[in-house]
């Protein structure tokens, strides 16, 4: 979840909202790559999820990482809930999930240096306080009432509001992890090219990175279950955006979308301000029933684009949001595959060729069936198989053409990164079909063992 925004000025015009977007465009030189990737914390001798505070806790890793490894502090409501350094955060999420959001990188070379970094300097500080991570798009046998809700004014309120509007938003927050990537884009056309081939491969990335079979202690029938969570989420924030696909989309028709989706809060002084249900068009006529009279400046506008979870969204740049959190050597392989695809015109044009015949209705059955069948998924005629293996190519092409060499000019490229994918489209499986194997066979059905095979 993103930490809320500072800076912005008063709305004084409705076209500041479509300009605000417009703003994150870039020349190719200043593209750059952003990932996310989220984890669960756990006792090793109990395997029970990490409290936020204690011996053993979220908390005590945040202070290692502070004291021993020189991140700088953020605190709210004087809780400290999140970290920063070199333009990196690390913040937590609903249920205590540690997330680390990077700095903006040139290249995978870089921005897997600083996954790696990470991963090593958590490993440094859990396991003097025998704390273990493990990266999974669902949690495999932790019950809601076992997850603790961490001390942020945003999950409060969230909270709640998420038992109104679907039936597993409160599943989302506290028992879900993900990887994700933030692209850049040079244009207004450029993004629009971009976004909707990043909507309508997103259930490629899904299928590929499967890695959530089990939930509270059994098999659930998807290889994705974290898929399946969001589709039952809030259909007024979530989905495939088919607009996006109609002519004429662009910055003011997202505009036009996130003025629609009702608003969490309003963020002053420290303190977010319940604004639950209300309406953003109403807060820029001065209406908002949360604060009467005044109206928003561009920080709550960039604050309310945050609360808008489609598969994947635009800010002042395009973030995908479609992959299930995983192990450490696939944490690399998602920003490879997206900027493989996307930071290169030629591998653009072809995976957009790839996916442009799709109607609205085969996107979306694609997006249910990858949570469900990973690979094997098949809908509106297309087979997920064929269409992961021919993305993969396409990235793998899109990355050669990038030629961007590893640290100290070495020649190695950012291919070898998507080596985990191109074994998953030469085998057909994904890390779900890993797991339901070894829980059928040398686990035999004992998930616990799940923890000292895949943890970091």
């Amino acid at each position: 979840m993103s930490i809320p925004q500072s800076g912005g000025g008063p709305i004084d015009r409705h076209e500041q909202l479509a300009e605000y977007l417009a703003d994150g465009c870039k020349p190719k030189a200043d593209w750059r790559i952003g990932t996310e990737h989220e984890k669960f914390g756990y006792c090793k001798d109990t395997l029970k999820p990490l409290p936020y505070a204690g011996e053993r806790s979220i908390l005590a890793v945040l202070e290692g990482l502070r004291d021993a490894h020189g991140w700088d502090p953020l605190v709210e409501g004087g809780n400290l809930i999140g970290l920063t350094k070199d333009g990196a955060n690390i913040s937590l999420e609903p249920g205590g999930q540690l997330e680390l959001s990077g700095a903006p990188l040139e290249t995978i070379h870089q921005t897997c240096d600083e996954v790696n970094d990470h991963l090593r300097d958590v490993m440094d500080i859990s396991d003097k306080i025998g704390v273990g991570f493990i990266g999974l798009g669902a949690a495999p046998i932790w019950t809601h009432d076992e997850m603790p809700l961490m001390p942020k004014g945003r999950y409060k309120l969230m909270d709640g509001y998420m038992q109104d509007v679907g039936t597993m938003g409160t599943t989302m927050m506290r028992r879900t992890c993900t990887v994700q990537v933030n692209l850049d884009f040079g244009s207004e056309a450029d993004m629009v090219q971009k976004l909707r081939v990043a909507l309508a491969l997103q259930p490629v990335a899904t299928a590929l990175f499967a890695n959530s079979p089990f939930f509270e202690g059994k098999v659930n029938g998807h290889k994705s279950w974290r898929a399946r969570v969001w589709r039952s989420l809030d259909e007024s924030r979530t989905g495939m955006l088919p607009f996006v696909f109609e002519d004429g989309f662009g910055f003011e028709a997202w505009v036009d979308y996130a003025l629609d989706v009702p608003m969490y809060f309003v963020y002053r002084d420290g303190h977010y301000i319940n604004a639950l249900g209300q309406s953003f068009r109403d807060f820029l006529k001065g209406e908002l029933p949360a604060l009467p009279g005044e109206k928003p400046t561009l920080s709550d506008w960039a604050d309310h684009l945050t609360t808008i979870f489609p598969e994947a969204r635009i800010k002042k740049f395009i973030e995908m949001r479609g992959a299930d959190g995983g192990p450490w050597r696939r944490l690399c392989a998602l920003p490879a595959f997206w900027v493989g695809l996307l930071y290169d015109q030629s591998a653009l044009d072809a995976a957009w060729d790839l996916c442009k015949g799709w109607d609205a209705e085969t996107r979306e059955g694609l997006r249910v069936a990858a949570s469900v069948d990973g690979l094997q998924a098949q809908a509106g005629g297309v087979d997920m198989h064929t269409v992961a293996r021919e993305a993969v190519a396409i990235a793998e092409a899109g990355l050669a053409a990038r030629a961007r060499p590893g640290a100290g000019g070495m020649l190695t490229d950012e291919t070898h990164f998507l080596n985990a994918l191109k074994e998953s489209v030469e085998s057909g499986k994904t890390p779900a079909d890993e797991l339901l194997e070894h829980y059928h066979g040398d686990w035999n059905g004992d998930l616990t063992r799940i923890y000292e095979g895949f943890s970091y």
